[in-house]
């Protein structure tokens, strides 16, 4: 994608149509860039106890309940060998667990162990501070909009995805 015009396009005689195509460029080089620093703060918060950012995601992602590794590749965005790779390591490191899917038989429900738990909890202090950092930059109400704006922009991506699949033919 190339770089778009820092104030998005339409000023220097741009149709609305170049100035949108600009925008969505300028929000892809963003999210880039923030998901580039985001996977640096996490290797960071992490290395000190053990763990990759991976590791973090997929543990993380069944903190609150057990899911299947597809499950959790939708949840995170990831490709499913991505996670089932970083499944199978965190159950070899004793991080994680398999456990039987009442819904699937194939499809096993990874959970963390407590040893896993306890990793992530470790986490916690260093999340925090920086969380507070973050927050004393923006101030808690732009982090806050900067968190809905991120979910907005992935429903209407979700949405676009769902159009173009639903347009598609069936073979």
């Amino acid at each position: 994608m190339s770089a778009p015009p820092p104030d998005g396009g339409g000023a220097s005689g741009e149709s609305d149509e170049d100035g949108l195509q600009a925008l969505l460029s300028a929000a892809a080089l963003a999210s880039f860039r923030l998901n580039g620093r985001f996977l640096s703060a996490a290797e960071e918060l992490a290395r000190p106890v053990g763990l990759t950012a991976a590791w973090w995601q997929v543990l993380g992602a069944v903190l609150a309940e057990p899911l299947p590794v597809a499950g959790i590749a939708r949840e995170m965005g990831m490709t499913r060998q991505g996670v089932q790779r970083v499944a199978d390591l965190l159950v070899a490191r004793g991080l994680a667990e398999y456990r039987p899917n009442p819904a699937h038989r194939r499809a096993k429900l990874l959970s963390p162990t407590a040893e896993g738990r306890a990793a992530l909890a470790r986490i916690h202090p260093a999340h925090r501070d920086l969380a507070h950092r973050l927050a004393a930059e923006m101030g808690p109400e732009g982090l806050r909009a900067a968190v809905e704006s991120l979910r907005a922009l992935n429903t209407a991506l979700d949405a676009v995805a769902a159009e173009e699949a639903a347009a598609e033919p069936r073979a």
